[in-house]
């Protein structure tokens, strides 16, 4: 049996992006979400996924562009001067490498965003990182911890099989360099990923193989025919980014702005739609014990 998770990052992140991630789990393909702890809308997020019980929620751990949950006073080496996390994964990684991160604050600081959501009563299917900083091997030990300790059982290892079969022939200038460009980025990361898979399997964690980092931004049509092409293995997780555009999102700085009406129009178009159904491949939530029946979806 083929399964895949379809499973949107960001929830919580805006009003619009929760509602393009609960459109395209009612009328296309997506069967979960990864969620903010502490993120503007995960109040709205909360709210309405209790509506929607079959979507499937995994924690958003958030080290990187964003606000702790924690008082900044007991995480001093995970924010700067305006006491918000580093705005992106490069200047926290750095920090990382030269010793400037305390894990000790890390495992606390994610240990309250789990926290937090659990007594929401959000059931936590998975656990993955915004901007995948957890591929830095320490890091990725922590999640690991975590998910053991609360008896979460897939974390998401950030690396994408490569293969030149995922760039479709037609596609444009732009999005072959941006394709190529995250792929050489995917690839520097393959020596921390086999540490953490090898992790992972000690500590009895599933890590399906996840595929849509590398087109993360510029997936389309054909992009996901070929992706899909090569799914043969028994779970594969297809990370995306959807949602609505406003102005709202647009203040937030994230580079993924016009991209998210795309995708969310690609999740749910009857193309993909019979593409799934004609490879036979039945689509899951991350525990694997929910499948999203051919009868729940529909093309509005």
């Amino acid at each position: 049996m083929r399964r895949l998770v379809v499973n949107a990052d960001d929830l919580g992140l805006t009003t619009a992006v929760n509602d393009g991630i609960f459109h395209a789990h009612q009328h296309g393909i997506l069967t979960s979400a990864s969620l903010f702890a502490n993120a503007p809308a995960t109040a709205d997020a909360i709210r309405r996924a209790r509506s929607h019980p079959s979507l499937g929620l995994g924690a958003h751990l958030t080290l990187v562009d964003g606000s702790p949950t924690l008082p900044p006073a007991r995480v001093p080496t995970l924010v700067r001067s305006d006491k918000r996390f580093p705005p992106s994964w490069k200047p926290f990684i750095a920090a990382c490498l030269r010793g400037r991160v305390s894990f000790t604050e890390v495992e606390r600081e994610l240990t309250a965003q789990i926290e937090s959501l659990l007594q929401e009563g959000v059931r936590l299917t998975h656990l993955d990182t915004h901007k995948h900083v957890h591929m830095y091997p320490p890091l990725f030990a922590v999640v690991a911890r975590l998910a053991v300790r609360y008896a979460v059982g897939v974390v998401r290892v950030p690396y994408e099989r490569w293969s030149n079969g995922a760039i479709p022939s037609n596609a444009g200038r732009h999005a072959r360099r941006t394709i190529r460009n995250q792929a050489l980025l995917n690839l520097a990361t393959w020596p921390w990923a086999r540490r953490n898979l090898r992790l992972a399997a000690s500590l009895r964690l599933r890590t399906p193989r996840l595929v849509g980092r590398i087109h993360t931004g510029v997936l389309d049509q054909p992009a996901l025919q070929a992706l899909l092409g090569h799914n043969d293995r028994e779970v594969t997780e297809l990370m995306v980014h959807p949602g609505r555009l406003d102005a709202e999102l647009r203040s937030t700085g994230t580079r993924l702005l016009e991209s998210r009406e795309r995708e969310l129009e690609l999740l749910c178009s009857g193309d993909t739609i019979a593409l799934v159904d004609e490879q036979q491949i039945h689509l899951v939530r991350h525990d694997l014990m929910h499948i999203i029946p051919r009868s729940y979806r529909h093309v509005s």
